[in-house]
């Protein structure tokens, strides 16, 4: 089979020859173990910093001659009989970046319907808004990076929670157009225009979905109300920095707003089920690149801004 791999550390931002596709032996599934063909998988911005040896995140670090690894569908070739599948029975996995992968059955589950928009960030976008930003009907709320792949859901999410009004950001404004008619934004402003968001929302915000840090983490702390609520998901600045290592994304507030705000800043990187009534009511928006060969040059187009939405490599 084949795989993508690591063949250098990048200097600055992942281009595609810091990638090689790789053959490697076809895995053996043993006692108690699934063997699927993967479908898709998706190309994630985290990669810049999982490269960058970040210590401490949710997923480790590669380094030269490691198998990509991230969320992907694939197709049960074989499975033990007690295991609830069958051959053709498609389920979601964190093996993708390969052909075939080997994954202990117990925690599988049988995907229905159009499996596809399994793949969008839903979970990561509501448990931001549930549990750290705790959205109220009626908020008004302001998404930084709001044309990505988890942006692209996150103000979908927000309205179907309740939210009065939502905001997002971008650095690229051929994304705008796309971000009012697919996904779901009131109004969308320039990355870090403190101006612009004070007119789009003028009694301020009341939540901030933050996947970006630097300029619109300041913009936001301007505009927010009192008793606010930040939940930071994702540090884009910084991740994707031509000039930084990709693992800090430092910036400077005004930490006196905070206090006389009173507002609450939470860091959210969790997951969780995404809840059964939600998924089917997204619009879930992707650029499809077709075969395992293309995904390196997916990763440097994708950290370079070239897609709106999720970018999803069809194997």
């Amino acid at each position: 089979m084949r795989e993508i791999r690591v063949a250098r550390i990048p200097r600055g931002l992942p281009v595609a020859d810091d990638f090689v596709v790789a053959e490697a032996p076809m895995p053996v599934a043993g006692a108690g173990e699934v063997l699927v063909r993967n479908r898709w998988f998706t190309v994630f911005a985290a990669l810049r910093t999982l490269l960058a040896g970040v210590s401490g995140a949710p997923m480790p670090g590669l380094t030269v001659g490691d198998t990509l690894f991230g969320p992907a569908i694939g197709e049960v070739v074989q499975a033990p009989a007690d295991s609830g599948l069958k051959d053709g029975d498609l389920v979601k996995h964190m093996l993708g970046w390969r052909e075939y992968a080997v994954l202990p059955a117990a925690g599988l589950t049988r995907l229905d319907g159009d499996p596809v928009p399994h793949l969008a960030q839903v979970p990561t976008a509501h448990g931001a808004f549930t549990r750290a930003a705790r959205l109220q009907p009626g908020d008004t709320v302001f998404v930084s990076g709001g044309a990505g792949s988890l942006g692209s859901v996150a103000g979908q999410v927000a309205k179907l929670l309740g939210a009065g009004r939502v905001i997002g950001g971008t650095g690229s404004a051929w994304k705008a157009e796309q971000m009012l008619t697919d996904f779901g934004y009131d109004a969308v402003v320039a990355r870090g225009d403190a101006d612009q968001l004070a007119a789009a929302a003028p009694d301020g915000i009341d939540v901030f979905f933050d996947n970006t840090g630097g300029d619109d983490l300041r913009a936001a702390l301007a505009v927010a109300r009192p008793h606010a609520r930040f939940a930071l998901v994702g540090a884009l600045s910084g991740q994707l920095s031509a000039t930084g290592p990709g693992t800090t994304a430092p910036v400077e507030i005004d930490t006196f707003a905070l206090i006389l705000k009173q507002i609450t800043v939470t860091g959210y990187s969790g997951q969780e089920e995404t809840p059964e009534w939600l998924l089917p009511r997204i619009n879930f928006r992707y650029a499809r690149v077709d075969g395992l060969a293309a995904a390196p040059q997916a990763v440097q187009d994708a950290l370079t801004g070239r897609y709106a939405g999720t970018v999803i490599v069809a194997v």
